[in-house]
């Protein structure tokens, strides 16, 4: 495992740490990579009993890196080379969210800064999310001609469709409060007591059956399974689709150049 993911174990905790600080932990398709690899290797230990899920430095995880789609800006909406590369790239994004969905054992995210986009989804799909008080989270994938697809689906599984939509449409950020007060964070935590109040959240659950939380983790899975497939399958052939438009192209220019996109005429 390279330097882009930070794996330690303390007991039965594993901590997986995001670690791009310079780039706020955004993902590159390496770093998708090697994260579905860690966890992989989790789902198949029978030593790790709790999952903390955290970033280096500043920021959690500021989703997607966008540079590494800049080749792609440029491709004719006519041309089939891009399809594979984004498929895959949203292949890999579903698995990460659907591994910490699905995973037996209890997941804490610790949000030490702003999620924001596929890092809001990864930070929210947690069992747990404790954020520090100025963490900021948001879908803003509309902002720059994405379609917020695969987050779409677990979002509205826990939100409700009204909340949904004001978050995936306006593509506005949100303060942690407000986070918590939606249900998406479930506690806030002043920064110098995080990491502190996390081992005490996996304390707790350490003491409980690990039998009964993963039956108890499968049952849940189970109830919304039928939906979230659907809803999953509909989301990768949206995502699919708006990564061939022009406005997915131009937003990728824009910022990439750091500039106001100027979209397409609305159709």
């Amino acid at each position: 495992m390279s330097s882009l993911i930070l794996i330690s174990d303390t007991g039965p905790i594993r901590t997986i740490t995001l670690n791009r600080p310079t780039h706020r932990n955004a993902l590159t398709p390496q770093m998708q990579r090697e994260l579905i690899t860690a966890l992989d290797a989790v789902a198949e230990s029978s030593a790790v009993r709790v999952l903390v899920l955290t970033g280096a430095g500043e920021a959690f995880c500021a989703g997607l890196d966008l540079s590494s789609l800049k080749d792609l800006a440029h491709v004719p909406a006519a041309s089939s080379s891009p399809a594979f590369e984004l498929a895959d790239n949203a292949h890999r994004i579903l698995r990460i969210l659907r591994s910490l969905y699905d995973l037996p054992i209890p997941t804490i995210a610790a949000v030490n800064g702003h999620a924001i986009a596929g890092g809001t989804g990864i930070a929210t799909v947690c069992d747990f999310t404790l954020a520090v008080p100025a963490a900021k989270f948001g879908y803003t994938e509309v902002k720059i001609g994405f379609v917020p697809a695969l987050v779409s689906a677990f979002l509205a599984l826990q939100v409700g469709d009204k909340r949904a939509r004001d978050l995936l449409l306006t593509g506005r950020l949100f303060s942690a409060q407000e986070a918590h007060a939606l249900g998406l964070v479930s506690e806030i935590v002043a920064p110098a007591d995080l990491f502190t109040r996390v081992q005490s959240l996996a304390e707790t659950l350490l003491a409980n059956s690990p039998t009964s939380l993963a039956e108890t983790k499968g049952l849940l899975a189970d109830q919304n399974r039928a939906w979230l497939d659907n809803a999953i399958a509909l989301a990768l052939k949206a995502s699919a689709a708006s990564r061939r438009t022009p406005d997915f192209r131009e937003g990728v220019t824009a910022f990439l150049e750091k500039r106001k996109p100027s979209w397409s005429p609305s159709r």
